[in-house]
């Protein structure tokens, strides 16, 4: 049989003929990326890195900006391979052009999922691997951000090696001028240094001679031994332009004689357009056309309010596509008669030794939405000349330019996509969630050679989402008499093909059995933050919790007799409890819970500490131990597993999209609240480094919130939450 390595890097040498890099360009594509992102006295030298004739590097970042602060990142480590003066460090979004299409990202993805990483594959080898990714990366039109993706797989396999080739390329350059010997040269500080001699020379000016010179696609990587900026908590450098509003969202273009859309979509899912009343909106001030579509109408005015005005006055009338009956109610009884009929034949004593007790609980969650604070908008130009240009906030600028290509109906090289800044993301602006991309092409080209900008309200966004999906699991597992699991039997749900990853274990059980049971529904389904995990956590995690409790184990101890063969997991683990005090009683009224997942190559354990009074929740405290492997900036780290945190308090304790007549009832924050300062408890977050490849920062630290505060419920009260949200439950504190 042929492994899947051996599929991988056969295909990938036979679809790369020459031993170059992705990360690396021939001459004739450094000459097209001049002409397409190089100012005036800029050339790259490598793909990604350009350096200026006054020293200053340019990192050119194939990711969008959605607040994750991987901008300060990568920057961080080009300039580290680089040895380049941070001072000079500048960074800029690619342009959504196939020739910065992200192999880095299709080859970290591709060795991830095999069990392989780059020093895995042979070195001659390694070349055509690259050459590869970067291929099908230009064919499937990827730039995409998501994953926790950019710092472990573009950061480590593309823009560190992009960097050290400029290095490389630099001391050539210089060893050129001196007639010298390469290895009599080394750089410090933005600058190449003749060892012998002390003579040197800035990179300003070598960029030119360094520019012509062919790169090697294998450079030499720095030890972390020699790492003087990697690791250290540098200040962001975006956030000055979003504290003082100089950042530019989608929400803020302007183009000039611009007008404004607002649309309404078919309330019921599937439903298509019936009929308008134009006639209530005929000669209303300020609008300029009513636009029918399959399933929405669009008013376009001079002035958004206008535009919702009319709109709201068009009475349109929608079909309900045969979804009127469809409920929240419906949707859950749906999954859980699917496990019903998956679980009819019990499989629960597999393997487990006799005499034990056993064990089978069932745990569902709901539809959540994405919820950005910057609804999703865009603005489309669609000229006469079969042209089209568009400004939004995306996930991937060159797989959005391909999507507004095939909404226009036309070539890709006839769309200029301009990539802004997202007012958060989360999932909802990756491909494949783009509608309102979509609708904003359709608005343009009904509406020729007029710059329009629509804007879904909260209202629009919020019901008109792809959801996180709704989904249950049931679980079964017998304990043997000295009470550790002899069998874990896992059957849950899903709306599209089932992650299995998500749903293994991480702790030492024997006789694992998992089944998927696909269940279909109308309402759409997309990536939300650590997407399968933050569902898989919450079950997984819960039910250990469930077993411990059941064996009259601590929680904690148990979950580290389940991990003396996984040390790097169980160190972490040991950390959280250290830092939040188990073991020790907490203040009166209160009790601690905790949960640890891996995703993205993290880990992430947290504790929370939380007390009912009076029928209510306080969460008080949440300590987190997280294993990333190495950080690149410590305190951008910390704030996004703060974030995510707050995230995932705020979806376990309130998220819940509800569905009544086939349509979404939630309209805005009332309907769909967030956690609010005064609720927000206190985190800390605890950097444990390890040898592991480097892992994401943006998603892992949601997964686990959700279990560890029902688990501290359950501490505090004996009641199990194993249905979210926590705020359709009564808690009762303890006698």
């Amino acid at each position: 049989m042929i492994s899947r390595r051996k599929i991988l890097i056969g295909g990938a040498a036979a679809a790369g003929t020459l031993i170059v890099g992705y990360s690396l360009w021939p001459d004739r594509r450094r000459a097209h990326a001049d002409r397409l992102a190089a100012k005036s006295g800029e050339r790259f030298i490598a793909y990604w890195i350009k350096v200026a004739d006054d020293d200053t590097v340019t990192v050119v970042i194939p990711h969008c900006d959605m607040g994750t602060g991987i901008f300060t990142a990568l920057s961080q480590m080009a300039a580290e391979e680089l040895d380049a003066d941070w001072s000079n460090m500048r960074t800029e979004t690619a342009p959504p052009d196939p020739l910065f299409a992200n192999g880095a990202l299709v080859e970290g993805f591709a060795l991830s999922h095999a069990g392989l990483s780059r020093e895995s594959v042979p070195a001659f080898l390694q070349g055509s691997v690259l050459a590869a990714g970067n291929r099908l990366a230009r064919f499937a039109d990827i730039q995409v951000s998501g994953g926790s993706s950019a710092v472990s797989f573009t950061g480590v396999y593309g823009i560190r090696v992009a960097a050290a080739a400029t290095r490389d390329m630099l001391i050539a350059a210089a060893a050129e001028r001196l007639k010298a010997p390469r290895n009599a040269f080394h750089t410090h500080s933005s600058r190449v240094i003749h060892s012998p001699s002390g003579q040197s020379f800035r990179f300003g000016e070598l960029a030119a001679a360094a520019s012509r010179l062919g790169p090697s696609s294998r450079p030499n990587l720095k030890p972390k031994s020699q790492y003087t900026l990697v690791g250290r908590a540098i200040p962001r450098i975006d956030i000055p332009t979003k504290v003082n509003g100089a950042t530019r969202y989608g929400i803020d273009v302007e183009v000039p004689g611009m007008q404004f859309a607002a649309i309404k979509i078919s309330p019921v899912f599937g439903g298509q357009l019936v009929s308008v009343d134009e006639a209530t909106v005929a000669g209303n001030t300020g609008i300029k056309k009513v636009i029918k579509l399959n399933d929405a109408v669009v008013v376009v005015a001079d002035r958004f309010w206008r535009a919702q005005r009319a709109l709201d006055a068009l009475a349109p009338v929608f079909s309900d596509a045969g979804n009127a009956q469809l409920s929240s109610n419906t949707i859950r009884e749906r999954h859980l008669a699917a496990l019903d009929q998956k679980t009819r034949k019990p499989e629960v004593a597999s393997g487990a030794e006799p005499g034990g007790r056993a064990a089978e609980c069932t745990y569902h969650v709901p539809y959540l939405a994405h919820a950005a604070m910057e609804p999703v908008n865009a603005t489309a130009l669609y000229r006469t000349d079969g042209t089209l240009e568009v400004w939004a906030g995306s996930q991937d600028g060159l797989g959005s330019r391909a999507f507004c290509a095939k909404a226009a109906k036309i070539p890709i090289d006839k769309v200029t996509f301009h990539l802004l800044p997202s007012g958060g993301a989360f999932g909802r602006r990756l491909p494949g969630l783009l509608n309102f991309l979509s609708y904003a092409v359709q608005t343009a080209v009904a509406l020729p050679d007029i710059a329009v900008k629509l804007i879904f309200t909260r209202e629009q966004d919020m019901r008109h989402d792809y959801y996180r999906p709704n989904v249950a699991s049931r679980f079964s597992a017998k304990l043997n008499p000295d009470g550790m699991p002899g069998s874990w039997v896992n059957h849950y749900t899903t709306t599209d093909d089932a992650n299995a990853e998500a749903a293994h274990i991480v702790y030492d059980v024997p006789n694992q059995t998992y089944n998927a049971v696909k269940v279909v529904t109308p309402v759409p389904t997309g990536p939300w933050r650590s997407v399968e995990f933050s569902w898989h956590g919450f079950f997984v995690e819960s039910f250990i919790d469930e077993l411990a409790h059941l064996a009259n184990r601590d929680p904690f101890e148990y979950r580290r007799a389940l991990l003396q063969h996984k040390p790097r997991h169980l160190a972490t683990l040991e950390l959280a409890a250290a830092k939040a005090g188990w073991g020790t009683a907490p203040a009166p009224g209160r009790a601690r819970g905790i949960a640890m997942v891996e995703c993205f190559g993290t880990i992430a354990a947290h504790v929370a500490e939380v007390e009912i009074a009076a029928g209510a929740l306080k969460v008080h405290r949440i300590t987190s131990a997280v294993d990333c492997g190495l950080v690149v900036n410590p305190d951008g780290f910390r704030a996004q597993i703060e974030g995510a945190i707050v995230f995932g308090l705020s979806a376990a304790l309130h998220g819940e999209i509800t569905i009544a007549d086939g349509a979404v009832e939630n309209r805005n924050f009332p309907d769909y609240p967030m956690v609010r300062l005064a609720d927000c408890p206190a985190i800390e977050v605890h950097i444990r480094e390890s040898d592991a490849p480097i892992g994401g920062g943006g998603e892992p630290g949601t997964p686990a919130v959700a279990p560890a505060v029902t688990n501290a419920i359950f501490a505090a009260t004996g009641q199990r939450i194993r249905e979210l949200p926590i705020s359709k439950h009564e808690l009762t504190a303890a006698g």
